[in-house]
């Protein structure tokens, strides 16, 4: 069976990630779909907007065969940690391609990039450092330095964010000496970071959840641009939970995580350089929103992103030796989720695996899962009670959710 691997949030799942994954199994010539889907905590440092578990039912009801989940040191991390953990994921795997929506959407540009940059790392790398030096934020230094090289005009672009994350793709397959293969779909109609619905039926998540938690909007008004089944999802997650996951359900424990904590403790959490947790004391005394806070310590130096990412690991507590012991290489795959035809594929290739394939947390434990335990623990807890003790029990509690892809039900 011929395997393709793509790298997901689906925060939430909509038409474009649909779009996606039937291109994706085209171009590729696939007999599956295997999602490495991030946590509870993303990214772009934020909590997902519904658990893990509501997302990997709206991946499997969206053509994925196999849900894994990145694990925590990799999916909160910046671009190049973040692929690197999912490329060897779906390396362990053994999936034949990966296939990713980029601004580019033509894979010679992201090679040629690749054998461009091989020898001129130490001058990028030197052209980052003056840049930082400057006072620059790192995706800005970065892309300045790429431009600054003038490569040819067939590299591909690497001020666009998913280029970025492409390139760092088949960056990762070049290290781990991969036999995949790298394909990747243009993105349309909708950009990464769009704030408002671009087009009918096709939106960014970004744009989603920026409708969902605006003061009027309801879930009807994004129905045009998800499938039904997320549609459904998101009804039963707020029915059942009786709320979306944001930063501001979290301020009040971030912010007490903040005022216990002294200075010298706050550098030992994982991305707080330079006096960064001189800055955060200052402000987080009078910042009365999430939102006011960030606004208050943003810097041109710091980007939201990066900013969220520090507040995310505060919150978890997280620290600089955990994540650096842990994060050269994924230990395990966390199965989430499989239709018919995945369990088929886990059952031919598991004896080949190289790391073990847990679906029960009772009979696998080591520093990478306990720190997406302990994450998932402090997802939970904005919930009110039964909800907070439900969702925690969930983490131990639920197998892999397996769909019959034929007759379209969960078993």
């Amino acid at each position: 069976m011929r395997a393709v691997g793509v790298v997901v949030e689906y925060n939430p799942f909509h038409n474009g990630h649909y779009y996606h994954i039937q291109e994706s199994r085209k171009v590729t010539e696939a007999d599956l779909v295997i999602a490495v889907m991030s946590g509870n905590f993303l990214q772009r440092g934020e909590p997902a907007l519904v658990s893990k578990w509501a997302r990997t039912k709206m991946a499997l009801e969206g053509g994925a065969d196999l849900v894994i989940e990145l694990p925590y040191v990799f999916a909160t991390q910046k671009a190049e940690i973040f692929a690197f953990g999912a490329v060897a994921l779906l390396h362990a795997l053994g999936v034949d391609s990966i296939c990713f929506g980029s601004e580019s959407g033509e894979i010679r540009s992201f090679r040629n990039t690749l054998e461009e940059m091989k020898g001129r790392k130490e001058t990028f790398d030197v052209l980052i450092k003056q840049a930082l030096e400057q006072g620059k934020s790192y995706p800005r230094a970065a892309s300045d330095a790429f431009h600054s090289l003038k490569l040819a005009d067939s590299a591909v672009d690497l001020s666009q964010p998913n280029n970025i994350l492409g390139f760092h793709y088949v960056e990762a397959i070049d290290k781990l000496n991969s036999t995949i293969q790298p394909f990747t779909i243009k993105r349309t109609k909708a950009h990464y970071h769009d704030q408002h619905f671009a087009d009918q039926h096709i939106a960014s998540a970004t744009s989603i959840r920026t409708n969902l938690f605006s003061e009027k909007t309801n879930l009807e008004e994004i129905q045009n641009v998800i499938p039904e089944t997320t549609y459904s999802h998101l009804l039963s997650y707020k029915k059942s939970f009786e709320m979306f996951h944001h930063w501001e359900n979290y301020f009040a424990y971030f912010k007490y995580r903040l005022l216990s904590s002294t200075p010298e403790e706050l550098r030992q959490i994982y991305e707080v350089e330079e006096g960064l947790e001189n800055r955060l004391l200052q402000h987080i005394t009078s910042a009365e929103t999430f939102k006011e806070f960030m606004e208050q310590i943003k810097t041109k130096r710091y980007t939201w992103t990066r900013l969220q990412r520090v507040c995310t690991h505060i919150l978890t507590n997280t620290s600089k030796l955990l994540m650096k012991e842990n994060s050269e290489q994924p230990t395990y795959i966390r199965l989430l989720g499989t239709t018919l035809v995945g369990q088929d594929y886990l059952n031919g290739i598991k004896k080949n695996v190289a790391i073990p394939i847990v679906s029960k947390l009772s009979a696998f434990s080591n520093e990478q899962i306990n720190l997406d335990i302990k994450a998932s623990n402090v997802y939970a807890s904005c919930l009110n009670e039964p909800y907070r003790s439900m969702l925690i029990k969930q983490e131990f509690s639920n197998p892999p959710i397996r769909y019959d892809q034929n007759n379209k039900q969960f078993l």
